[in-house]
């Protein structure tokens, strides 16, 4: 096509505002002032409107990922088809960012972009409409513009709006000619119009990739950052392909060990292999979801437990098991703990109750009677009570021996104690539960605590080493008394058990001296008990 003025760089999307044709937009009702083009006053909120749709309307923009990218032969196909189809030497597709207009396609034009402050796209965005405008030179408000009176000395100008999936104007589809044109009327701008819908599909099909590929970058980051590994695997192939922390689950070698089903298996635990196949098997034959545990082979973390679950992802004659799968490590090991912690509580109180069942019985044929029996009993599971409360305050195994001796203390205000914290197996706490609450029983109806003045001072050591024959001694010396203490002229059940608790029990000696001050017993045990 022929020109009578030299083409020159122009900023697309001309303002949208016609002399001679002015297209409304179906459906769009506006007041008397919009449709003659009056602002609304500030005190009425105008200026800040504006400038919250212009925020919306530049976050919208970059929604689009568009700016700034290559030419493109979807784009510039549509522009040289436009500028064909009306005859005119110039077709832009402009998109307005906030101080430039930047051209995704330039027809007749060799300039990138342009100042946005020169053109008239302010008003093309402030009327929101299409618009023609017949003769720049000759229409008030352009006559003046530097594009009418210099290069490219536009004359004709009609274009329309490119809208966002929200309905706001991201730029323009617009056609130029350096000649006035006075017939342009409603069905050429209606095909224009064709072209910007187009042009916006394509544009929202590039949303939509940017969107999916930000959505599948963000759930790989999200099982990533959940330790999940996804996968799918084509039976027919015995292709395995694999997303989100993979490497973390199943090790960095994972692309090319576990391409396959084979690789797969070769890194499940021997022991668990024939027990995995045999589950896929059922689910590739009857098409059920798969879902089993099993463990794996790490080769940086040895070994791990994994549990995966997948169903079917049917397309067209193809069926694909999808699927995830997690580490489960941990939560098997505290599995394996809390069964262990119940199989030590059952065998713990298994022994409560035939300890209990032994003193109850015992305790019978030592009891003077109903009350003395009675008294001794509650005295007794007092102790139970007090080994109970120290192991329920650690881990139901062990207990501390300072822990111990603050019981005892509670329930005997009188008796003093030092020696190192010990730790101490559920069988041996009881038994010195059982060994201090006699004593200290004892104490209270014929030794040092049966006055205000008595006191009983507990010590205890371990031999230094690590000697097999070393020894774990305590004493138990009872001082305040307020008369001779003397041996008792029979063997009691506190005495029996005394004894029991420590040569049979733990296996260790006990000898008794009443002493004028009061009772002194030593006890020597093998230390056999870390320090806490």
């Amino acid at each position: 096509m022929g020109q009578t003025a030299p083409v020159a760089r122009l900023s697309g999307c001309q303002a949208f505002v016609g002399t001679n044709f002015m297209a409304q937009r179906p459906g769009k009702n506006r007041d008397a002032a919009a449709s003659r083009g009056e602002g609304r006053n500030v005190a009425d909120g105008g200026d800040r409107d504006a400038d919250f749709n212009e925020r919306r309307r530049l976050t919208t923009l970059r929604d689009y990922h568009i700016l700034d990218t290559r030419p493109e032969p979807a784009f510039d196909r549509v522009t040289k088809l436009v500028a064909d189809l009306f005859e005119v030497p110039i077709a832009l597709i402009s998109f307005v960012d906030d101080r430039r207009l930047w051209f995704k396609s330039a027809y007749g034009l060799d300039a990138p972009e342009k100042p946005r402050d020169i053109s008239f796209c302010q008003q093309m965005i402030a009327g929101d409409q299409p618009l023609v405008v017949a003769d720049a030179a000759e229409d008030a408000r352009f006559r003046g513009n530097v594009l009418v009176t210099g290069d490219p000395y536009v004359r004709f100008y009609a274009g329309v709006p490119l809208r966002a999936h929200n309905g706001l104007i991201l730029g323009s589809l617009c056609i130029i000619d350096t000649k006035p044109r006075a017939a342009f009327g409603p069905r050429e701008l209606a095909r224009l119009e064709d072209f910007a819908a187009i042009i916006m599909g394509e544009a929202e099909l590039r949303r939509a990739a940017v969107e999916r590929d930000e959505a599948r970058q963000m759930l790989e980051r999200a099982l990533d950052f959940s330790c999940i590994a996804s996968w799918q695997f084509d039976p027919r192939t015995d292709d395995l392909r694999w997303r989100g922390a993979t490497a973390e689950l199943w090790g960095a070698d994972f692309e090319t060990a576990l391409s396959t089903g084979a690789g797969f298996f070769a890194r499940v635990h021997p022991d668990d292999r024939e027990a995995v196949r045999r589950i896929l098997d059922e689910s590739i034959d009857s098409g059920d979801p798969y879902a089993t545990e099993y463990r794996i082979n790490h080769p940086e973390r040895g070994v791990r437990w994994i549990s995966a679950r997948g169903d079917w992802d049917v397309r067209a004659n193809d069926a694909m098991l999808t699927g995830i799968c997690v580490d489960i490590t941990e939560q098997k090991s505290r599995q394996e703990t809390a069964n262990l912690l119940m199989r030590e509580l059952h065998h713990r109180m298994r022994n409560l109750f035939a300890t209990v069942s032994a003193i109850i019985s015992l305790t019978r044929h030592s009891a003077g009677d109903v009350e003395d029996y009675v008294e001794r009993i509650n005295s007794r599971l007092d102790a139970l009570n007090r080994a109970q409360n120290v192991l329920l305050g650690a881990n139901f195994m062990t207990g501390s021996m300072h822990a111990l001796m603050r019981e005892v203390e509670a329930g005997f205000p009188r008796v003093r104690w030092a020696g190192p914290d010990l730790v101490l197996p559920e069988n041996a706490l009881v038994a010195m539960a059982l060994l201090f609450n006699e004593l200290a029983t004892n104490a209270v109806k014929h030794g040092a605590l049966s006055n205000d003045s008595g006191r009983v001072d507990v010590r205890w050591t371990q031999d230094e080493g690590d000697a097999e024959d070393r020894k774990f001694r305590l004493s138990w010396r009872e001082s305040g008394g307020t008369g001779m203490v003397v041996a008792p002229d029979r063997t009691s059940f506190g005495t029996l058990l005394m004894e029991r608790s420590v040569r049979n029990n733990l296996g260790g000696t006990i000898e008794r001296h009443w002493e004028p001050t009061g009772l002194v017993v030593d006890i020597a045990l093998p230390a056999r008990w870390r320090e806490a």
